[in-house]
């Protein structure tokens, strides 16, 4: 049964951020944080946790002389992060000086340093909320809000990391509908779609936005779209939220719906072979509060989710999204195998249990727990 197992404060506060996992470690990329000053371009920043030894480190700016500082993308939100043979590739995003973007960046996570590949061929436009899978050595872009004509998309492009070649599709079957900050998700040979913002005047944005609820699926060797019927705890439609896979099924956390005015904070499973949704049940006393706009990034049969924007408790309502929202710099991790140790830790720290008889690593790592806790699991 799947717990939240721990709970890190103090990490980046970041908003619509990306992030990919290279062995032990998460790279977070970018992102905003109410209050900061955006107004200037700015050098993207890099955070990288150790899921080892449970700690953040922000990496060193890079010198302004240094050969590698103009392959640094510009800081921004809104943007994609995808990991392939110990690299992670950056696309899309947008700030407020330089509006969006379609350069594709590298990050080497052996040397620490950005480099800037020149792609051929059908390179898409500029767009921030958009959804990126990697299928082999080929990542798919879907959807987001394009810059240049300022609409959504649904088109589906596709870049082979090997050739550095770019290619918009031609597609069989009725597309998935426009939108941005949905998710999506690979598994096998499919890309997975659910939710995200679109608008009921089609591909141009008129702030008459609905949430779709309806499973989109694109079969990457076909080229072709279908939307099968999905059956019981069909997850309300969102925007903001986190996909991911495990056990080939996917699952779906947090998100905002507009329309009801609600925040989530559940987690729902998606059967990929009966196509039924289900609400996940969890154990432990940990949960994170509802928001929208984190990152999650699995680790073998873990999760760990961080940052987003949540509901302030005191709502204003005449407020605006700065008066009423909060930034996080939180961390959770939801482990889907829980190991003995852990529960044996778990419990250490709830009872209050003494560690004087416990084995010195064993106790080093409960006392990390509670320092990163900051309080009792209780």
């Amino acid at each position: 049964m799947p717990m939240w197992t721990l709970r890190l404060e103090g990490g980046p506060r970041r908003v619509n951020h990306a992030a990919a996992a290279v062995n032990h470690l998460i790279f977070s990329f970018g992102g905003y944080c109410t209050g900061d000053d955006y107004a200037r371009r700015r050098p993207m920043d890099v955070h990288v946790f150790n899921i080892e030894t449970l700690q953040w480190r922000k990496l060193p700016d890079v010198d302004s002389k240094d050969p590698s500082f103009k392959c640094i993308p510009f800081m921004r939100y809104g943007h994609s992060a995808v990991a392939y043979n110990d690299n992670i590739y950056i696309f899309g995003g947008r700030n407020d000086p330089d509006g969006a973007c379609n350069e594709l960046f590298c990050f080497q996570t052996a040397s620490l340093k950005w480099c800037l590949p020149k792609p051929t061929g059908d390179i898409p436009p500029a767009r921030d909320g958009h959804s990126v899978c990697l299928v082999k050595n080929k990542m798919y872009i879907f959807g987001g809000y394009e810059d240049l004509s300022q609409c959504f998309s649904n088109s589906i492009h596709r870049l082979n990391i090997d050739k550095m070649k770019w290619k918009r599709l031609t597609c069989r079957g009725n597309a998935a509908y426009w939108r941005d900050f949905h998710s999506a998700v690979a598994i096998g040979q499919y890309m997975f779609i659910f939710g995200g913002r679109s608008d009921k005047n089609g591909q141009w944005f008129s702030d008459n936005e609905f949430y779709s609820n309806k499973l989109e699926v694109f079969d990457t060797k076909s080229k072709t779209w279908s939307a099968p019927e999905t059956w019981k705890s069909v997850p309300v439609g969102r925007r903001s939220h986190s996909a991911f896979v495990y056990c080939d099924n996917m699952y779906i956390f947090g998100g905002y719906n507009r329309v009801i005015d609600e925040h989530f904070n559940t987690l729902h499973k998606l059967d990929t072979k009966t196509m039924d949704w289900s609400k996940v049940q969890l154990q432990g006393s940990l949960e994170p509060c509802k928001r929208r706009r984190q990152c999650c990034v699995t680790m073998g049969s873990r999760v760990v989710m961080f940052g987003g924007t949540s509901p302030k408790p005191k709502m204003q309502a005449d407020g605006t999204d700065d008066d009423n929202l909060q930034d996080m710099n939180d961390l959770f991790i939801l482990d889907f195998e829980p190991s003995l140790k852990t529960l044996c830790q778990l419990a250490v720290i709830k009872y209050n249990l003494d560690t004087a008889v416990l084995p010195k690593e064993l106790s080093a790592r409960i006392r990390l727990m509670e320092d990163t806790h900051g309080a009792p699991l209780n």
